[in-house]
């Protein structure tokens, strides 16, 4: 992250005009000084709080103890591999976990998803991706299970209501197979975050299937000519390339 493109600001400030903003509590566990700088800025100025971590075993206490909001994790730390601190993470929290990473390579992505993060965010970034996806985390984590929306999903002109298993794209009701509807469901469980080629063949098909990658491309393609006006430009159902898929949440 360019230096010359972080404003200077201590610590101390930061804290200050993010706890008058009274936002979510954002745990940044980073050991570049740069990348921490930048974040404590760009989000402070936005009414996030922050509290931060240098290596993964000072994250994993705050975690704990902080009880943050969301967590921004790098994966390359200097006492213990990310991917650790994900899977630690996840034996006793559900905490959005929002990976950054200087590595575009799909394996990476594709383990740090597998291993309970809920999006990857590559390095360089922009603040304005980073925080459209703190977001649908954070609706994410925060939507109560006993509200009666959490039994529909609905965005543009696609209506899904779980309950009675209808399907309504501009006022028509759509017939879906039922892998259809399983693949569809799967990715409603999940809207807005993004799921691996493996998460989704396991949910669906089950372990047997696990590895059948082909089953999962016919059936994608299937629910975007049936969803979507222009299969080839898909408003709802989105590619994450080389990981997986992400059903919009907006």
């Amino acid at each position: 992250m360019p230096e010359a493109s972080v404003p200077p600001q201590s610590t101390e400030s930061a804290d200050a005009a993010t706890a008058s903003g009274g936002g979510s509590l954002v745990l940044v566990i980073e050991d570049d000084p740069q990348i921490q700088r930048f974040l404590r800025v760009a989000l402070g100025s936005r009414g996030y709080r922050l509290c931060e971590a240098t290596t993964g075993a000072a994250g994993l206490v705050e975690a704990a103890t902080r009880q943050p909001d969301v967590i921004i994790l790098d994966l390359g730390l200097p006492d213990m591999d990310g991917l650790e601190v994900i899977r630690r993470l996840r034996e006793w929290t559900g905490l959005p976990i929002i990976v950054l990473s200087a590595s575009r390579q799909e394996r990476d992505k594709v383990a740090a998803l597998d291993a309970g993060a809920d999006d990857y965010v590559s390095k360089p970034f922009g603040v304005g991706e980073l925080l459209a996806r703190m977001r649908v985390a954070l609706r994410h984590a925060t939507r109560n299970p006993d509200d009666a929306g959490d039994s529909s999903y609905s965005i543009g002109d696609l209506h899904v209501d779980l309950a009675k298993r209808h399907v309504v794209v501009a006022g028509q009701q759509v017939h879906l197979t039922p892998i259809e509807y399983r693949l569809l469901t799967a990715l409603i469980r999940h809207a807005g975050k993004v799921l691996t080629h493996r998460h989704l063949l396991l949910e669906v098909w089950g372990p047997p299937y696990a590895d059948q990658a082909h089953y999962l491309r016919v059936y994608m393609a299937q629910l975007r000519r049936k969803l979507e006006v222009d299969p080839a430009r898909p408003r709802y159902l989105l590619t994450e390339p080389g990981v997986g898929y992400r059903l919009a949440a907006d």
